[in-house]
C-alpha cells in the first residue's frame, strides 16, 4: 500500500476541473446512471439534467425513482433535459436482459453509461439471487452483464459522435489501495469467498478496475472508451452496513456527494480523456491516479505483456457466470 496513494484520495486537492459550472450543454446526449436515485448518482443525474441531457435513472424501486425525478424537476423548473426511470436490479441476473431491452425500445444510442450503483461491507455470507457472493454479484457481475447488453446502443452512439466521447465508467474505491489482496483478486475466492466483508468489497472494487481495463481492450477499437474511477469518500448510504464506530472514524474525511459527482463528470465527459487513457483510474475530483499499486497494474496486463493475466481470468469468470442470462 502506498501512503501517497491513500493520502491523495483521502485529502484530494481542492481542484475540480469539470463541474456543473463548466460542463458544456449536453443536448442530444443520452446517459444512464445506475443507482441514480440517491447519493452521488443523484447529484450526477441532476447536473446532467440541468445541461439538457436525456438521463435514465436505473434503479430497483420505481416509486423511489419517480419521487426523486419529481423532486429534481421541482428544484430545476427551467431545465429542459429529460429524466426517465429504468428498472434495474443488479442483485438478480435474470432481470437485467429485460432492463437493457426496455432501454433499447426507447433509445437507439447511449453516449455514456455510469456504472455507479453498488453495495459495501454487507454481512459475510450475503448472497445474490443466483447464490453468488453479493459484492461480486452487485458490483461486478450485474454491471458487466448490463454493459454487455447495451453494446449495440454504445456502438450506435460511437458511430455518430467525436472519437473517445462514448464511454463506460466503472466505480471503484480507495479501499483497493488499502485492502485489496496481492494482485487485487484471489481467483480461488470467487467460488469460496472470505468471511471478511471489507475484504470481499475490496475484491469487487478491484474487479471493477479489471473489468474497465479488459472492456477497453475489447471495445476500445470500436471507439468506446472504458475506465474506472473512485468518486471519493462521500457521505452517502454506501456506509450503511459498516459499524457505527467506523462511520464515526470516517466522518472527518467524508465529503459532500456533489464532489463525487465532479469526479464522475470528469471520467465520463472530460475532453482531457484521450484514446490512450482507456483502462486508467480516475481519482477525486477529476485526475489520474498518481501512484496505482504495481501488483494490480501487473494483474491488468496479460501474460504476453509480462503481467499475471488476472484481469483476463476475472473477465472470463464474469462471462461464464453471466452467459446464460444474455
Amino acid at each position: 500500500m502506498s501512503f501517497r496513494a491513500q493520502w491523495t484520495q483521502l485529502f484530494p486537492p481542492n481542484h475540480h476541473p469539470l463541474t456543473e459550472l463548466t460542463l458544456p450543454n449536453q443536448s442530444g446526449k443520452v446517459f444512464i446512471v445506475t443507482g441514480g436515485n440517491s447519493g452521488v448518482g443523484l447529484e450526477l443525474v441532476e447536473i446532467l439534467y440541468n445541461k439538457d441531457a436525456t438521463v435514465y435513472m436505473a434503479s430497483r424501486s420505481q416509486d423511489k425513482a419517480l419521487a426523486t425525478i419529481t423532486a429534481i424537476q421541482a428544484r430545476n423548473p427551467l431545465a429542459t433535459g429529460r429524466l426517465e426511470f429504468l428498472h434495474l436490479d443488479l442483485n438478480d441476473l435474470t432481470t437485467i436482459k429485460a432492463s437493457a431491452a426496455a432501454f433499447a425500445e426507447r433509445e437507439s444510442a447511449l453516449h455514456v453509461l455510469w456504472n455507479n450503483a453498488g453495495i459495501a461491507a454487507v454481512p459475510a455470507g450475503s448472497l445474490s439471487k443466483q447464490g453468488l457472493e453479493q459484492h461480486l454479484a452487485v458490483n461486478c457481475l450485474g454491471p458487466f452483464l448490463f454493459a454487455q447488453l447495451l453494446l449495440p446502443q454504445l456502438r450506435a452512439a460511437a458511430a455518430s459522435v467525436p472519437k473517445n466521447t462514448v464511454r463506460v465508467v466503472w466505480s471503484s474505491s480507495a479501499v483497493v489501495d488499502s485492502k485489496a489482496p496481492p494482485g487485487g483478486i484471489v481467483l480461488e475466492e470467487l467460488s469460496s469467498p472470505a468471511g471478511d466483508p471489507v475484504h470481499n468489497y475490496a475484491i469487487s472494487k478491484a474487479g471493477n478496475w479489471m473489468l474497465a481495463a479488459e472492456w477497453n481492450k475489447r471495445a476500445g477499437c470500436e471507439d468506446i472508451l472504458s475506465l474506472t474511477q473512485n468518486p471519493g469518500n462521500l457521505s452517502t448510504n454506501i456506509w450503511q452496513h459498516t459499524s457505527k464506530v467506523l462511520r464515526v472514524l470516517l466522518w472527518p474525511v467524508l465529503y459532500k456527494p456533489r464532489n463525487g459527482a465532479h469526479t464522475m463528470l470528469w471520467a465520463g465527459l472530460s475532453s482531457d480523456v484521450h484514446e490512450g487513457d482507456g483502462g486508467r483510474y480516475v481519482v477525486p475530483w477529476g485526475r489520474w491516479h498518481p501512484n496505482p499499486r504495481r501488483d494490480i497494474i501487473k494483474s491488468l496486463k496479460s501474460k504476453d505483456e509480462g503481467g499475471t493475466g488476472i484481469a483476463k481470468d476475472f473477465w472470463d469468470w464474469c462471462e461464464e457466470q453471466t452467459l446464460r442470462y444474455t
